[in-house]
């Protein structure tokens, strides 16, 4: 047996108490049992006798009194721990009672003896709450589910404790099933987290249940206090804990699982040890609201045991609810064979014991202790004391709630409350014994901010109760949650939160055991923004810090940001920025602040996305959260989350989510959505269509305001099948763009709708039309309002049906046997679809196509072709009908009843033309009979065997032999009218279908088919030909019956049809263009069959004499054949033609033309026939080479200006050869010189120039010319140069350093003034440069360099002294080294007549002079020469920092790289050739338009100033007196400005004075016939004075005009000048006159016609930001400028519109950084983006950012180059000493001393 020992909390206050001689014999105490009972021990021994020993029933007593002794001698209880967790900390107030001892006398001496008395005595027992502290693993308590989560539950616990349930924690059961789920999904990916197994399906809000604690944690958190964690167990095992068989008794509470659900009930597992005892729960005792069809296996009831089974192993459980809380009619235990049967959950009846003002004790049964706290007895949520409530001696029911495994003395604690003894949820007040209709939570949600809380109770050291205004529900502030300050005590009567006083609280939870709210008062907690993440809302914009870089395989792939204490959001990679970031751990740091806008919330997966897009998170538009708010029309930003083919899916917040057809992604047409769209992509949608049921939406990028009010009107007005105008807006390959008359809607007129014929006729009918063009015959064959879509067609049946009223619109027009016109929409192969207008369709079964055409493949039919059929039946049901097109069975009957009345005049058959047939009878087949010829046309002959009775002879059935044809291509041409012609009849024509028909076919007026060859007017066995009996390789003669684009269809016989393939029709490729010219129908072919396909009645033939092209494979090629091939793909470097129906192979640049200048693949056309020939086969790797070469394929005698390379051994040293750059690496390009010969080029034989930039001055495809240098046939190399020296045989070689010696006397210029000296380069040098001290430039000492000399000036120098090592040269200037006066006098002629060439020569030397501009309009940096490269620091002196002068012009840094674009960049004089648009339009001074005048003349001037400087001689000028041509007063009157004009017609200034003139006299109307007349007087050769005069036309009508007189002179100025520059003066204008609305419009039909104008881009984006103030357009046509513009355009696009976030006052910076940081991480050596970035920073004034880049810039190591690093030093040092301090700028000169030493260990190492 144990032994009892007390737990270590008590011993060590025992010991605390003893006297001293007691301690030192107390020993240490041990760990605490859970329980002094053991499970195999009876609590109730036979006979009454206790368990405990005598000794133990001594110890129990002294520590009992003990306990009492020291707490009235302190008058302290156990301290407790402040509360750390948002969940445990609030435990309610914990009054122990304690007990009250025998002996009460207190001694007032410390040193006090201890009485015997003391030691012995009787005590009560102790009243406790439960808290976290005496929670230990094996205690067991009764709780409700709170809260369900995805892989937990949370038990509210009492005493404001919460407990989690994890799922493997519920039941063996359902433990089972997860692991067969886990088992299943092994190895299998899983495309989420979800296990199969939802909590919520197990649990209910609500549920009782009784939890063993398993164990408590407090989680340690770095900085923070710890986290408290209750982790619970509600499976049987561990609930029912130490139960047995006997121990279950009737009204007892039982822990079970559901093992099965069986018909009548559920099977139950009650966890005890006996495995044969099993719990059974009948359907009807699940209660009221409980479906046994929905009770899962694994479920836990915590259940009432109603009965046994007589074995005992059975017992009878219920859950219902009502039944389980009816303890009036003895639904509790009045008696029970041990203590263990009083467990949580199980309703007692208590003899109360003891009654105090914060609980009360009693017993059960007379033995066990049962205890209800200040919370659980009532008192808190009573207003009335408990000693009014309760007496000792009375008897109360109750329900026990917990156990205490640490008191020796087993003790259960109760709850007195309400809810919690009829088990139900706590209702809103506590006198109901229904549950109310609405629960706390739902009255006072929690997190709700109370402005007033009344304080009804104050327990002094523990909290508050305070009312919230909740019925029966009352509220506690713990004293840490009174304050934001630490409080130390509360007191009733005085003090700020006495009884009484008014607070204002939050909710920040709910106890639904303690049915109490749970408040705090701090300010912290009041003004926090979130307590749940329940309260987070999608859509919501919040403010948080990182918290945490998610780091993935490729970088950082999201951020965990803190928005509220215990409250953090996932920021995905897709949502970090607008742009991509390249490195966002440089952007957010730990701890940066941060705000966001919640994408979506899942608390049950206690999960927050969030987006730090800017787009979102500033966009005002309302956020889209549920389908339910949404209609048609609103527009909002959305996150693309996925780009498919057919169109893209739009995320927005929380569930909402839309689909953006390709059709409304842009209003022009894209094929492949993925090329302009990604995902996470922020697009701007409007709503189009919604569907809350279906939680569908469909969204659209296309603005609905463009399309107005008036043009939804009109389309809404135009009707189906009326006949429409419209204007040719658009052609593409498939359909016109028309714009409709004069509604101005838009329509579409397929191509295929243009005509009733065969396809080749409506591509020759698109071929003619034009845009512009206005079409007449139009008729409206769709409409769809949604889409703003309109269909056209034009096909003459259905204009005709249209306009009799016959063609179907709608379901309502289809009525049986009624012909209708249709086209087809699909062939299927059961049948045709046939389309009508109004989207109506109808069918046509295969059995209702004519018997001829069934045979035919696809019934010969092709999609839109026009068809007519009939109505055959008609489901007004089903809304849909049959067509057919045999005749009705009515028509039938008409025919047969025809036939039988022809039968009957056959009879009387007359004016036979053979004059022996006198009956139709007599016409049998093979009969010899005459015909008369009735008319000729081309593939037939139509005669007349007697009156009435017709016959056709076919083209096909005329001739027997090939010779017999005179004219091939009209080979009945021959024949007249009315001749006589002997025939013999084949069978009957089918004039409707034009089908052969056997004789036995007779219709109603029938047409019989003969025949006139010569060979069958003999009386022999007639054989008729079928395409059974045509066999592969014979030959016949053909005639055309069609002719196609790729094809001609031919007739070997009436019955016998075939095709011959567009390349199989001549050896003649020549007669291929055209093949309706040269092959008309009619013609006469001698064809060859080359296959058969009796099966699918299709015949192939060719004509070519080689036989078919079809049947080519690659082994038949060979090297030399010249074959006809049809053009397929055209594209910039390639043509792919196609030889056959396997075969296709491209045609390259080098093999298209003899000469290579004329090697142009757009001058084919798609389907074009051209000749080609093989040039190599290689069968193993199926590649064939072709040409089209001039020389190759024709017996062409023009000279061959670019040999055909077919060989390596073609090529030899010293050629001079050309070709196409096939590809621009880094050591060089490599030249296409034929199809497999390759010449390679390496850098340093580009040029003899030093070329840092080379590969801007090279692209793919370029031509160029180069001598070979070298060949390796057997590795089939061959290098090349372009040097100059090597091409030009005259060419004189550069100057280079050896050959410079000292003395020597040289001409060069000024490459750089320092105050030290000069820079001189030498002309016609490589690159030669030396130093020219300031002490040797002048005879006269002291001279300033820098007031003698500029950059670029000429000069003669003399080599004083050269270092070979370092490369150096010293140079003279002093006029005493030139020797005589002559020879100074010609130095000083030389500088003086040579200064402008000096400047021109040094072009080629990377100086300032050189331009930086590159095709992609970009500058960079010009490489410095090789001696500036190994340049030492002696030259670089970075110790004197402030004496750097170079500036950014001479150091090769310019703007005109990366232009920095300012709002200026709008203003372009009108003669600098830009694309600009002038805000300031024209002023009628005319001194704008004079600007260029004065540019010149400014340059003349700087000129003249310079040379004035340097007191350079010049010779006389001779003055010219000009003052006689001047007016002083100018003119005053039209008289006076009309002489000027006599002399000066073509002056515009002068003219446009003259109109200024006249409106300040008020004559508008004068003034714009002296604008009518400069614009006929003005040459048309001065196209920019007439320019000005438009431009003064338009201000005068934009001024003074109407808007019907301002576009006719826009239109005229159009037609006359350059359409995009008159539209950019018109916006200029508009801009200037206050009309940014007008100026809007017409920007944006500016860019639809001028898109490849990046300017144009530019100036709107500046417009947008700056006038209209509206960002989001202004960046939304950087995607589009991106989607326009070539790829060679984007660097600079992107850049501008970067520097646009920083100059506009609209733009944010920080956007404008994304941009450029983008741009940097692709070109990190472009310094001009540096530069750029840093002045457009230097602007916002964020010092730490500045200095960032400046490190950021010169960091880069020895790679920087020294006049780069010179001048990126000297910059951050000249803002240092603007900025910053001299700290600042002794850091900026230790980092430039430090590259310039690691500028010289490089050298060394070197």
């Amino acid at each position: 047996m144990a032994t009892m020992v007390p737990t270590k909390r008590k011993a060590n206050v025992a010991a605390g108490s003893l006297p001293p001689e007691k301690k030192q014999k107390q020993k240490p105490s041990s760990t605490a049992k859970l329980s002094v009972f053991k499970d195999e021990e009876p609590a109730f021994p036979r006979g009454g006798a206790s368990v405990l020993t005598p000794l133990e029933h001594k110890q129990i007593q002294i520590q009992a009194r003990q306990d009492v002794l020291f707490e009235q001698d302190t008058g302290k209880k156990t301290p407790r721990d402040e509360f750390e967790d948002a969940e445990n900390e609030g435990e309610l107030p914990d009054h122990s009672i304690a007990p009250i001892a025998t002996n009460k006398r207190k001694s007032k001496s410390k040193d006090r003896k201890w009485p015997k008395d003391n030691l012995v005595g009787k005590a009560t027992v102790r009243i406790e709450g439960l808290s976290y502290k005496r929670l230990i693993p094996g205690s067991i308590v009764l709780g409700q589910v709170s809260q369900i989560n995805r892989y937990d539950i949370a038990l509210s616990l009492p005493n404001n404790l919460t407990g989690y349930i994890p799922l493997t924690s519920v039941s063996d059961k359902l433990t089972k099933r997860m692991e067969a789920l886990a088992a299943a999904e092994e190895g299998a990916e899983r495309e989420d987290d979800n296990t199969g197994i939802f909590p919520k399906a197990f649990f209910s809000i609500g549920q009782y249940l009784r939890a063993c604690v398993i164990s408590t944690q407090q989680k340690e958190a770095s900085g923070a206090k710890g986290k408290r964690h209750i982790e619970l167990s509600v499976n049987p095992r561990e609930a029912n804990a130490g139960l047995t068989k006997t121990d279950i008794v009737t009204n007892s509470m039982v822990q079970a699982s559901v093992i099965s659900v069986e018909d009548h009930g559920l099977v139950m597992d009650l966890g005890l040890r006996e495995p044969d005892v099993r719990g059974f729960m009948s359907s009807k005792e699940l209660g009221a609201n409980v479906d046994i069809s929905r009770v899962e296996e694994g479920s836990v009831y915590l259940c009432l045991v109603t009965g046994k089974s007589s074995g005992g192993n059975t017992i009878k459980l219920s859950a219902d609810s009502q039944r389980i809380g009816n303890i009036k009619k003895g639904s509790f235990i009045a008696d029970a064979p041990t203590v263990d049967s009083f467990l949580p959950g199980t309703a007692i009846d208590i003899l109360v014991s003891e009654v105090t003002a914060t609980g009360i004790a009693g017993k059960v049964m007379g033995l066990l202790n049962v205890t209800a706290d200040f919370i659980h007895s009532g008192a808190a949520s009573s207003g009335k004391g408990l000693e009014n409530k309760y007496s000792v001696g009375s008897r109360v029911k109750g329900r026990i709630i917990c156990t205490f495994p640490t008191i020796q003395e087993k003790k259960l604690g109760a709850s007195l409350q309400d809810h919690i003894i009829y088990f139900r949820s706590k209702a809103t007040t506590s006198l109901s014994l229904a549950p109310s209709d609405l629960s706390p939570t739902q009255l006072l949600p929690i997190s709700k901010i109370l402005d007033e809380v009344r304080v009804v109770k104050v327990e002094p050291g523990i909290g508050l109760l305070v009312d919230v205004g909740v019925k029966g529900v009352r509220g506690f502030v713990h004293i840490s949650k009174v304050s934001d300050g630490k409080i130390e005590m509360l007191a009733e009567a005085t003090g700020r939160y006495r009884v009484g006083s008014v607070h204002k609280a939050r909710v920040i939870g709910y106890n639904a055991m303690d049915g109490m709210f749970i408040v705090s008062m701090e300010s912290k907690i009041i003004e926090q923004p979130f307590l749940r993440m329940e309260d987070v809302n999608g859509g919501q914009v919040v403010k948080g810090s990182v918290e945490k870089l998610i780091v993935g395989p490729n970088g950082v792939s999201g951020l965990i940001v803190t928005i509220a204490e215990g409250i953090t959001g996932l920021v995905p990679e897709t949502h970090l920025a607008d742009v991509h970031l390249q490195h966002p751990e440089r952007k957010f740091k730990e701890g940066n602040t941060v705000a966001a806008r919640v994408l979506s919330t899942h608390p049950d997966k206690r999960q927050i996305r969030l987006t730090l897009k800017k787009t979102l998170v500033n966009s005002d538009a309302e956020p889209w959260i549920s389908y339910a708010d949404l209609k048609p029309g609103l527009q909002a930003p959305g996150t693309l989350v996925n780009v498919l083919p057919s169109g893209a899916v739009v995320q927005f917040y929380g569930p909402v989510r839309g689909f953006l057809p390709v059709s409304e992604m842009s209003e022009s047409y894209i094929k492949h959505p993925e090329e302009h769209f990604h995902v996470g992509q922020v697009v701007n949608v409007y709503i189009v269509s919604v569907d809350e049921a279906e939680q569908r939406m469909i969204v659209s990028c296309k603005d609905p305001s463009v399309f107005g009010a008036a043009q939804q009107e009109a389309l809404t007005n135009i009707k189906l099948g009326e006949g429409v105008i419209g204007k040719v807006t658009e052609k593409t390959n498939d359909a016109i763009v028309i714009e409709l008359e004069p509604s101005g809607v838009k329509a579409t007129l397929p191509i295929e709708h243009l005509a009733d014929g065969a396809s080749q006729r409506c591509l020759s009918l698109a071929k003619r039309i034009r845009v512009g063009q206005v079409l007449r015959e139009l008729v409206v064959l769709s409409k769809q309002e949604a889409k703003r879509s309109i269909r056209l067609t034009s096909k003459p049946s259905l204009l005709k049906a249209a306009e009799d009223g016959k063609l179907l619109k709608s379901f309502e027009d289809v009525t049986e046997g009624a012909e209708v016109h249709g086209f087809v929409k699909s062939i299927t192969l059961t049948g045709v679809f046939i389309h009508f207008a109004g989207e109506l369709t109808g069918l046509l079964l295969r059995q209702h196509i004519s018997d001829a055409a069934i045979r035919l493949p696809e019934f010969g039919l092709r999609r839109n072709q026009s068809i007519c059929t009939r109505v055959l039946s008609v489901d007004h049901g089903q809304r849909r009908f049959l067509l057919t097109m045999k005749p009705l069975p009515e028509e039938k009957e008409r025919s047969m009843k025809a036939i039988e009345e022809v039968d009957a005049c056959a009879k009387g058959l007359s004016n036979s033309i053979d004059q022996f047939s006198t009956s139709i009878e007599d016409f049998t087949l093979g009969k010899l009979t005459k015909a008369k010829i009735v008319s000729i046309k081309d593939t037939q002959l139509n005669v007349q065997l007697a009156d009435a009775v017709q016959g056709r002879i076919d083209v096909s059935e005329v001739f027997d032999r090939w010779e017999e044809i005179s004219d091939r291509q009209h080979p009945l041409k021959k024949f007249r009218a009315k001749q006589v012609l002997p025939v013999r009849i084949l069978g009957m024509h089918d004039s409707r279908n034009h089908r052969f028909l056997p004789i036995t076919h007779r219709g109603k007026a029938p047409v019989f088919e003969l025949t006139a060859k010569p060979s069958y007017q003999v009386p022999t066995d007639l054989d008729i030909l079928t395409i059974d009996k045509v066999a592969v390789g014979s030959i016949w003669l053909a005639f055309v019956n069609n002719v196609s684009h790729d094809c001609l269809w031919v007739n070997l016989s009436p019955n016998v049809r075939g095709r011959i393939r567009a390349m199989d029709v001549s050896d003649d490729v020549s007669q291929l263009k055209d093949l309706a010219k040269n092959f008309p129908i009619g013609s006469a072919l001698r064809a060859k069959v080359v296959r058969v396909d009796v099966e699918n009645n299709r015949l192939d033939l060719t004509v070519r004499s080689g036989g078919s092209s079809h049947l080519v494979a690659m082994t038949d090629l060979s090297k030399g054949m010249i074959l006809p091939g049809r053009v397929t793909k055209v594209m910039e470097r390639q043509v792919m033609v196609q030889l056959s129906d396997s075969l296709s192979a491209p045609i390259h640049l080098v093999d298209l033309a003899d000469d290579y200048e004329k090697a142009d693949p757009t001058v084919y056309e798609k389907n074009q026939i051209i000749r080609v020939r093989i040039k190599d086969v290689d069968v193993p790797n199926k590649r064939i080479t072709l040409s089209a070469r001039p020389s190759n394929v024709l017996s062409s005698s023009l000279p061959v200006k670019d040999e055909d390379i077919t060989s390596i051994s073609q090529i030899k040293v010293n050629d001079t050869r050309r070709g196409f750059i096939k590809n621009v690496a880094d050591n060089g390009i490599f030249v296409s010189l034929a199809s497999n010969v390759t010449a390679f080029i390496r850098v340093s034989d580009l040029s003899d120039d030093f070329l840092k930039e080379w590969k801007s001055g090279f692209e793919v495809d370029q031509l160029v010319e180069g001598k070979v240098i070298a060949v390796d046939p057997d590795l089939n190399h061959v290098q090349m140069s372009l040097k100059k020296s090597h091409l030009e045989n005259d060419y004189k070689p550069l100057l280079t350093f050896p050959e410079i010696k000292v003395g020597q006397t040289v001409t060069g210029k000024v490459r750089k003034v320092a105050d030290f000296g000069l820079f001189v380069v030498v002309n016609n040098s490589a690159n030669v440069s030396g130093l020219c001290h300031r002490t040797q430039i002048s005879d006269q000492p002291g001279s300033d360099p820098k007031k003698l000399y500029e950059e670029g000036d000429a000069v003669q120098a003399k080599v004083l002294s050269i270092n070979k090592e370092k490369k150096q040269i010293s140079f003279g200037l002093k006029a005493s080294y030139f020797g005589s006066k002559s020879e100074r006098q010609s130095a000083l002629q030389f500088i003086s007549t040579d200064k402008r060439a000096g400047r021109a020569e040094g072009e080629g030397f990377g100086d300032s002079d050189k331009p930086m501009d590159e095709p992609n309009g970009v500058g960079s940096y010009e490489d410095t020469d090789a001696e500036e490269a190994r340049s030492s620091a002696s030259e670089i002196d970075f110790d004197k920092m402030a004496e750097l002068n170079s500036d950014v012009e001479s150091d090769g840094i310019e703007k005109r790289g990366v232009d920095t674009f300012h709002k200026e960049s709008l203003a372009v004089a009108p003669t600098n050739g830009l694309r600009g648009v002038s805000p300031g339009g024209v002023d009628w001074t005319g001194e704008m338009l004079a600007s260029d005048d004065l540019d010149t003349q400014s340059d003349t001037d700087v000129e003249a100033s310079q040379s004035k400087k340097k007191k350079k001689r010049r010779k006389a000028e001779i003055k010219v007196d000009k003052t006689g041509d001047l007016d002083a007063n100018g003119p005053q009157s039209g008289a006076d400005f009309e002489r000027l004009l006599l002399g000066q017609p073509n002056n515009s200034v002068l003219w446009l004075s003259y109109m200024a003139f006249q409106l300040q006299l008020s004559e508008v109307g004068k003034a714009r016939e002296i604008a009518e007349r400069a614009l006929k007087t003005i040459n048309m050769r001065e196209e920019i004075e007439k320019l000005n005069v438009w431009i003064a036309l338009l201000n005068l009508e934009n001024t003074y005009g109407s808007d019907e007189s301002l576009e006719k002179v826009f239109d005229r100025a159009c037609d006359c000048n350059d359409k995009q520059d008159i539209h950019e003066r018109l916006i200029s204008i508009y801009i200037q006159s206050g009309k940014p609305s007008k100026a809007d419009d017409l920007f944006r039909a500016t860019l639809k016609k001028h898109s490849q104008s990046p300017d144009l881009y530019i100036n709107y984006a500046t417009f947008l930001m700056t006038t209209l103030s509206a960002p989001d357009r202004a960046r939304a046509l950087l995607p589009r400028a991106m989607q326009a513009l070539p790829q060679h355009t984007h660097l600079a696009l992107t850049s501008k519109f970067a520097q646009l976030e920083f100059n506009s006052p609209s733009g944010e910076p920080e956007r404008g950084r994304t941009i450029f940081e983008t741009l940097l991480s692709q070109w990190p050596k472009r310094l001009d983006l540096w530069n750029v970035l840093l002045d457009l920073e230097m602007k916002q004034g964020d010092q730490a950012v500045i200095r960032h880049l400046f490190e950021r810039v010169t960091g880069s190591g020895t790679h920087l180059k020294a006049r780069k690093a010179k001048f990126f030093f000297k910059k951050w040092l000249e803002y240092e000493e603007k900025s910053g301090d001299s700290k600042s700028q002794e850091r900026v000169k230790a980092l430039a001393a430090e590259y310039v030493r690691a500028q010289g260990k490089q050298k060394v190492e070197h």
